[in-house]
């Protein structure tokens, strides 16, 4: 476990030099493990944002399209149905 800081809680006079490495060397692994499992998440919400970014321009060129045709269409502002 960890203490009051965040530092692991590591008993004096149980733990010797080979037990340390062992330790620190896990507690590495799984840090590891937590920023590749971030950044993998990380990278999956940039490609979505991406994917939400380019429709969302899509969308606002169709509808400034649309509202640029009725516009041409009608000079008058209203819709004609002939």
């Amino acid at each position: 476990m960890s203490g009051p800081n965040g530092d692991p809680v590591v008993p004096l006079g149980e733990a010797t030099g080979d037990e340390d490495y062992a330790a620190l060397d896990f507690m590495l692994d799984q840090i590891n493990f937590c920023l590749d499992h971030l950044e993998e998440k990380n990278d999956q919400l940039h490609a979505q944002l991406q994917e939400l970014l380019e429709s969302n321009r899509q969308a606002r060129r169709d509808f400034q399209m649309q509202i640029h045709q009725d516009l041409t269409n009608s000079p008058d502002g209203e819709h004609s149905d002939t």
